[in-house]
């Protein structure tokens, strides 16, 4: 959070006009750059607005807990107000979602969705956002997992009028998700009343703040409930727009008889992965003829074995991007494409049949295959020549058809424990945005270390998995791979590093000494023992991860230099131009440090590169936490 102090200081800091200070310079800590003028503005129109209504209501003692960031998650509720209930005496807290909105109407097609003046499309109605957060928090903090009953949840359009948002109010309310207007401020003020009495809440924020963070619920582990039942993954803001405004292009092409397509993008960890589960959870359990697709052997491996534990017709929904070279056009109601970054120029290779060699681009069959083709895509996760799944080459192929194309952008991310510091510091360190690597600046979200060597990595690691964590090691494509191992032999340790030696990963689908085949590398806690590389860490997240810069990115005087002669990578051809190969190989270290949600572990193997990445973090010694 950015602050947090009674109802009545904050009304008295507003007064004076230092809470804004406070809060731009709390923020600058957090993020690690400024707020924008339009928060900023928000903050000094919306705050006093509720410190009046509560100190009106008598409720001045009561905490107020402002920009409250949601537990391994970058998203933040704009007030959480916590006190003690008038009647039982227990705790209580109320979600508070402050809106400018003067005027605002629902979406023509869906009441989830609202249209207002100021945005070119359709947002989410503050009641279903206040609801999302508060079924979030319920899930991922300990002091409410217990005691749902204890939160509620409250929009305020403080700003609204009666005949400006009459509309708002046909989406459907309750407990965690009620519509108040200013023009019956009174009412909110009522509704105040009857959840805080006129205590001290300190000592139930105290116990909010402190609640442990429940375990994330990781993609994989998830996955089979998500798919066979109703119980579905909490999507919040842009998440749920997204599943919104795909299930309404589904209701479209049946009704209109049409295709459409829609691009979801977005960083690592922002729940693109989440969406297309609960995309085809929904779509399953409603009969719609759908399946998910990816281009990653690992994550579609995983999904079958995990979601289609029990049955047999759930591991067939999950397929290659090279499965729909022959399939009919329009034969499935929707195809999910997932890291659809990973989309090749053709699907055709030196095994395919002459008879099934199209000529097409691969692109093109997936949008051929279905009325509702969806793509989710991280463009700055391209990290092999050939990869094309851009939204400006997806938006051509849908124009050279004729087809309608919606693109959603995610912003918020769940990676790396929701830090938004932490990613904006990756792609500063490795110059994938401009402006030069950031000193590192702790915040209470993500852990970075230092290591000295890949022992002290290994054992720090080894440490963490002792007490429960999930953790992995990962490296650079920077030593040659030995890809066939005869039976009854252990997998050979490629990886040295002075005296240091481990394998890497299994290269294929079966287990080879206890080790797990290459799909199962980032799932199967016997992962640990083996280093893993991009293509079997992408799409997946651990706890801890352990990530070696090999010497095929090192740093030297004041910039990066790649030395593609050092990557063993055998899809970096000569043909492959010097630019791609710079590209590609931060992309790869990029992928690799945002793979953990609670800390990543750094070591270089070059000496230079290891003094800067210590003076960028500020620490003299090995595996300090920074």
């Amino acid at each position: 959070m950015l602050f947090r102090d009674s109802a009545a200081a904050v009304a008295a800091e507003c007064l004076s006009g230092a809470l804004f200070f406070r809060l731009t310079e709390q923020f600058v800590h957090v993020h690690g750059h400024k707020p924008g003028p339009s928060e900023v503005r928000s903050w000094e129109r919306s705050i006093p607005v509720l410190a009046s209504a509560l100190n009106d209501a008598g409720l001045g003692q009561v905490e107020v807990l402002l920009e409250y960031g949601l537990p391994l998650n970058s998203k933040r509720a704009d007030a959480v107000l916590a006190g003690v209930h008038p009647k039982t005496g227990l705790p209580s807290y109320v979600i508070v979602e402050l809106k400018q909105w003067s005027s605002a109407e629902p979406d023509d097609e869906d009441p989830s969705l609202c249209r207002i003046d100021s945005y070119a499309r359709a947002v989410l109605n503050p009641v279903d956002q206040v609801r999302g957060y508060c079924e979030y928090l319920v899930s991922f903090n300990g002091a409410l997992a217990k005691h749902p009953e204890r939160l509620n949840g409250a929009a305020y359009l403080h700003n609204a009028t009666e005949f400006g948002v009459s509309g708002l109010f046909e989406a459907e309310q309750d407990q965690y998700g009620q519509l108040f207007i200013g023009a019956r401020r009174g009412e909110f003020i009522e509704f105040l009343r009857t959840k805080l009495a006129p205590e001290s809440g300190a000592s139930a924020a105290d116990e909010l703040v402190n609640g442990k963070v429940g375990p994330s619920q990781q993609l994989m582990a998830v996955a089979a409930q998500e798919v066979r039942e109703r119980e579905q993954f909490v999507l919040l803001d842009e998440q749920k727009i997204a599943y919104r405004t795909v299930l309404n292009a589904v209701r479209r092409a049946r009704q209109s008889d049409r295709k459409e397509v829609v691009i979801v993008t977005g960083g690592p960890g922002t729940g693109k992965s989440v969406i297309a589960l609960s995309l085809l959870g929904e779509l399953y359990r409603q009969g719609t003829t759908a399946l998910h697709a990816t281009g990653s052997s690992s994550f579609t491996t995983t999904m079958r074995k995990v979601a289609g534990a029990r049955k047999r017709e759930v591991k067939d929904l999950f397929k290659y991007f090279n499965s729909f070279m022959t399939a009919e056009r329009n034969s499935l109601d929707v195809l999910i494409c997932d890291e659809a970054h990973r989309i090749r120029e053709t699907s055709a290779n030196r095994y395919t049949p002459a008879s099934n060699r199209t000529g097409k681009a691969q692109i093109e069959e997936l949008i051929d295959a279905a009325r509702v083709p969806v793509f989710l895509l991280d463009e700055h996760q391209v990290v092999r020549p050939g990869e094309m799944g851009t939204v400006a080459e997806i938006e051509a192929a849908a124009a050279k058809k004729q087809l309608g194309c919606q693109v959603v952008p995610l912003d918020s991310q769940f990676r790396c424990g929701g830090s938004d510091a932490y990613l904006r510091w990756v792609v500063r360190l490795l110059g994938l945005e401009p402006g030069g690597p950031l000193a590192w600046e702790p915040d209470d979200k993500m852990q970075l270390m230092i290591a000295d060597s890949p022992q002290e990595m290994e054992a720090f690691l080894d440490e963490r998995r002792s007490q429960g964590y999930s953790a992995r090691m990962s490296a650079g494509y920077c030593w040659k791979w030995t890809k066939k191992v005869d039976p009854g032999q252990a997998l050979p340790t490629d990886i040295a590093i002075g005296e240091w030696e481990r394998p890497w990963n299994v290269f294929g689908d079966r287990s080879v000494g206890g080790a797990p085949p290459a799909a199962l590398w980032a799932t199967d806690p016997a992962g640990f023992g083996q280093v893993g590389c991009v293509y079997t860490a992408q799409g997946f997240e651990y706890d801890w991860s352990g990530v070696i810069l090999g010497p095929d990115l090192v740093w030297r005087g004041d910039h990066w230099v790649t030395d593609r002669s050092a990557s063993k990578d055998p899809v970096f051809k000569k043909s492959t131009p010097d630019a791609d190969v710079d590209r590609l190989i931060r992309n790869t270290y990029k992928v690799l440090l945002t793979r953990g949600m609670i800390g990543t572990v750094v070591y270089s193997t070059d000496a230079e590169t290891r003094q800067k990445l210590r003076a960028l973090t500020g620490t003299a010694s090995s595996l300090a936490p920074v």
